[in-house]
């Protein structure tokens, strides 16, 4: 019997029509463009702007212009999984409205949480979904309006995030294609140097949070720069090594893209040539749940049938981890 793996066979992207600047930023905050870019690889990112438009707006943007150029029928969709660190509301899920606004009415839905690592510990999830045998088609969307949780008189985190969403589609592949292995991880420690306190069951929202602006994102940014570093550079060369692979046998690393020296960083580790390194930090910042599906937008034309796709992420909670992935087919 062909043993069936999980491939990704359609991409689809959004992102917001505004674009806010590093010069734009300088009017905000004390800083500039030249200490923006040197620090972070961010030029500009992407806020969604409109009243009553959230996380599942961009979502089902994304899935949308996936299902368009795939030229698929929502119907025949099983599953939607929204990997978000921003969903629409508390109680309700995004994925399930989303799911409905696409027309996936034979689907069920759910989120996922897991910080930056959220599309990445996604692809595990839909990847056993689809290896059961019985589900064909699942749609996995990263999708996050980090803009919501932002307070833009903090400089320590306004000029990191921005917002956007990617769908990818997974399906059974018979040729050995698709996700090949996984090593991920999390160290609930580190919840308290990244967070947003309030708002959740255990600090609900109350006139004094809001007072102290505890709604928003707050980070003590060399304690996770370095865990970030270390993490997703160690777990990347775990991967390679429990798989036998060599640089040379890696195509492309699709690395998080939270900051520029970090994903360098990762590639270093690896002796990768930059030139095999993913990178569109410059344009969209960090989109949390969205970068890795953005990537793989972004840099579909560029990737062919075979390819060999090391993904790597880290995020709050802490949560990290890294996959083996063979891309299963040339745009």
């Amino acid at each position: 019997m062909t043993k069936i793996t999980a491939a990704i066979t359609a991409v689809g992207k959004y992102i917001p029509e505004d674009v806010l600047t590093n010069e734009m930023l300088e009017k905000l905050v004390d800083t500039n463009d030249e200490w923006i870019t040197s620090r972070t690889g961010i030029k500009e990112r992407r806020i969604l702007k409109g009243e009553g438009r959230g996380s599942s707006y961009m979502a089902i943007k994304a899935a949308q212009q996936l299902i368009k150029k795939k030229k698929l029928d929502p119907k025949e969709i099983d599953l939607v999984i929204v990997a978000t660190a921003t969903p629409d509301m508390q109680a309700a899920s995004t994925a399930v409205y989303t799911a409905t606004q696409i027309g996936a009415i034979n689907a069920f839905g759910f989120d996922l949480e897991a910080a930056c690592s959220s599309f990445l510990y996604g692809m595990s999830v839909a990847a056993r979904y689809i290896e059961s045998g019985k589900y064909k088609k699942v749609l996995l969307i990263g999708a996050d309006k980090c803009s919501s949780m932002i307070d833009y008189t903090d400089r320590a985190t306004c000029i990191i995030f921005g917002d956007g969403a990617g769908a990818v589609l997974f399906e059974p592949n018979e040729e050995g294609l698709g996700l090949q292995d996984e090593i991920l991880r999390s160290d609930g420690a580190g919840r308290e140097f990244l967070k947003v306190k309030t708002g959740g069951s255990m600090y609900p929202t109350t006139k004094e949070a809001l007072d102290n602006k505890e709604n928003f994102v707050r980070q003590d940014g060399k304690t996770v720069f370095k865990n970030a570093v270390f993490n997703m550079a160690d777990v990347t060369v775990k991967i390679l090594e429990k798989n036998n692979l060599t640089n040379e046998d890696v195509t492309w690393l699709a690395a998080h893209q939270a900051n520029k020296r970090i994903i360098e960083a990762t590639g270093k580790r690896i002796n990768l040539d930059s030139s095999k390194v993913m990178m569109n930090i410059e344009k969209y910042g960090n989109t949390t749940s969205a970068t890795l599906p953005l990537l793989l937008a972004d840099y579909e034309d560029q990737l062919k049938k075979g390819d060999t796709i090391i993904f790597a992420a880290f995020g709050g909670g802490f949560t990290w981890g890294s996959i083996y992935f063979k891309w299963a087919y040339n745009s």
